[in-house]
């Protein structure tokens, strides 16, 4: 009887390393497939009714493990002030994170690594990072040490000028590879102690028109545009980064999102501010970003946004790393993406044992996916 077991084991064994080598075989065949049927997509079809690229993503997901499908989700830091370039590439060779932001550097440096990562990403056969950037203008400088001196965004006074500086950001973003730029920042304030110069200023209908011009012409050269920092950091007091902020009341700034959101605007991040005195949108003492009430109710049902939704940075504002799980949560009220998690494999793990308890919550993650995987295609990435 015993035998009997052993050598049966050995069979499930055998079958299984079978099974897997052929997974493996036909996932690489995906892949060249997916890139020889993708020669013309571009972010313009990210929003389309288009079945081919439906089919693409659905099989492209298929052929992914639960872990793997969730790591898509995470985006880690690199750079002089993210995390060191060995622990990077060791989360993109573990296959836990599906994009990494680039927080400064040199050219060179930005470079060097992002070809190291792609390499690395390429001979594990896994899908592609998103490469990003907070290439705002008025960080633009401090993101890439030695690029062409740019103004701040407060000095950005018509849409001419507006496009003029996007063409000058895209051209060098595009040299190194990155694909998204978290920019432009839509807060309606130059005077908050958080955005100060980042702003287009504190008139909400100028706001609203560079903003949106910002937008087309990033995406015109297939590079993800995001919106920020939704609903609103520009009437409020105080920092994230330092402590926990309120919006007291009336959500004031909505009205700068519309026009985007019509507009095609490809991801949205969300802020870590709380809501107060707001009865249908309180937070219930939750930074916005872990809130279901902002982040889908609002966002995703009430305004019709259907692209990626990006928390802000998880790993260094005060007002979110006091949260338990904090990521979990994020990803629970809706968000797609989650930036810079202090840990990226915990991270993964909540959200997989949050998924076997949680069939819903299951369903959410698999869309989450699906709209990045169609992102990256859209990008020529896959």
């Amino acid at each position: 009887m015993n035998l009997a077991h052993g050598i049966r084991a050995q069979y499930i064994n055998a079958i299984m390393k079978y099974t897997q080598s052929l997974f493996i075989i036909v996932a690489i065949t995906l892949f060249g497939n997916v890139q020889a049927q993708n020669r013309n997509y571009s972010l313009e079809d990210f929003y389309g009714n288009n079945e081919a690229l439906a089919d693409l993503t659905d099989s492209l997901f298929n052929s992914l493990s639960e872990k793997e499908r969730v790591a898509q989700m995470i985006v880690t830091s690199a750079g002089e002030l993210g995390k060191g370039d060995d622990v990077v590439k060791k989360l993109v060779k573990d296959n836990l994170i599906g994009g990494v932001v680039y927080l400064k550097g040199s050219k060179e440096s930005h470079k060097r690594l992002i070809d190291e990562l792609n390499s690395i990403s390429k001979n594990n056969g896994s899908i592609p990072l998103i490469n990003s950037m907070d290439a705002e203008p008025s960080l633009f400088n401090g993101r890439i040490k030695g690029t062409e001196e740019m103004i701040n965004t407060i000095e950005i006074k018509t849409t001419e000028q507006c496009d003029s500086v996007v063409k000058i950001i895209d051209k060098e973003l595009k040299s190194l590879g990155i694909h998204q730029n978290f920019a432009p920042v839509c807060d309606v304030s130059p005077n908050n102690e958080a955005i100060k110069n980042r702003s287009f200023g504190s008139d909400l209908e100028q706001v609203a028109l560079l903003s949106k011009q910002f937008i087309e012409s990033t995406q015109e050269d297939n590079i993800v545009a995001t919106a920020k920092h939704f609903p609103g950091h520009g009437l409020v007091k105080g920092d994230t980064h330092k402590q926990s902020v309120y919006i007291d009341g009336e959500l004031q700034e909505l009205e700068v999102y519309k026009p985007l959101i019509e507009g095609g605007v490809i991801c949205v991040m969300l802020a870590h501010i709380t809501v107060n005195n707001n009865p249908k949108y309180g937070t219930q003492g939750l930074p916005a970003s872990c809130s279901r009430v902002i982040a889908t109710d609002l966002l995703k049902d009430e305004m019709n946004f259907k692209g990626i939704v990006i928390t802000d940075a998880l790993n260094i504002m005060k007002a979110v790393t006091i949260l338990d799980k904090a990521p979990l949560k994020a990803s629970m009220a809706g968000s797609d993406m989650i930036l810079m998690p202090i840990d990226e494999l915990e991270t993964v793990n909540w959200i997989l044992d949050e998924m076997d308890k949680n069939k819903m919550y299951r369903e959410q993650v698999y869309q989450s996916v699906k709209k990045i995987l169609r992102l990256k295609i859209c990008l020529g990435r896959i």
